[in-house]
């Protein structure tokens, strides 16, 4: 893919995956201390990683469920959940994926994730909220 084009690309699957007011708020926050950061997530991330053939967006998103529960990255997890309404991935796949963090990241990580996932696929809303 153009270098040129990754920005447009990243930007289009982001929204995709996460929503378009996610992105709007994420570009509207964005200052010239994170803008670096930005455009890295969206071109590496977003371009060069989500949007390549192979996988499609909900095996996409179970992976990365899975990822971020196993590593304890919360905030992360819990937005990716809601974004499985945008992916096609299901409750049942969620929790699917999930015990699989159990055998091979670790129960405590899995129990953590597992009270998240109720609580987003219950409220929407993320840890701690």
């Amino acid at each position: 893919m153009p270098e040129d084009n990754k920005g447009t690309v990243g930007r289009t699957t982001r929204a995709a995956v996460l929503g378009e007011d996610h992105v709007a708020r994420a570009e509207a926050a964005t200052t010239d201390f994170d803008a670096g950061f930005q455009r890295f997530i969206t071109e590496g991330a977003w371009a060069s990683v989500w949007s390549r053939p192979g996988l499609d967006k909900r095996e996409r998103s179970l992976i990365t469920v899975a990822l971020l529960a196993a590593l304890g990255h919360d905030e992360e997890l819990a937005m990716h959940i809601k974004a499985c309404a945008n992916t096609g991935a299901t409750a049942e796949d969620i929790k699917e994926a999930l015990l699989h963090v159990a055998v091979y990241g670790g129960v405590p990580a899995a129990n953590r994730a597992f009270k998240i996932a109720k609580r987003v696929l219950e409220t929407g809303e993320g840890p701690g909220r």
